[in-house]
């Protein structure tokens, strides 16, 4: 089925791009543009990333910072 008819993003792509690691409509977008032109599926995309499990959305939850606890796991490059 599809979400997005503006550019043709299926249920099971957005599900694929969560399951990668897209925990926000924004991050959806960011990989497969859904959301990014009439916008009438953003809340769809919301519905189906619901409130699962997001490493970065439950360290936001508990006031930690992201992109620190990140970095300490390899996440993010260190500056030189």
């Amino acid at each position: 089925m599809f979400v997005c008819s503006c550019f043709g993003v299926t249920e099971q792509q957005v599900k694929d791009h969560a399951a990668n690691g897209a925990c926000t409509p924004r991050q959806i977008a960011s990989a497969c543009k859904a959301g990014t032109d009439c916008g009438s599926c953003v809340r769809r995309i919301q519905a189906l990333l619901g409130r699962g499990a997001c490493p970065r959305r439950e360290l936001a939850e508990q006031g930690k910072p992201v992109l620190a606890e990140l970095d300490e796991a390899g996440g993010l490059p260190e500056a030189a």
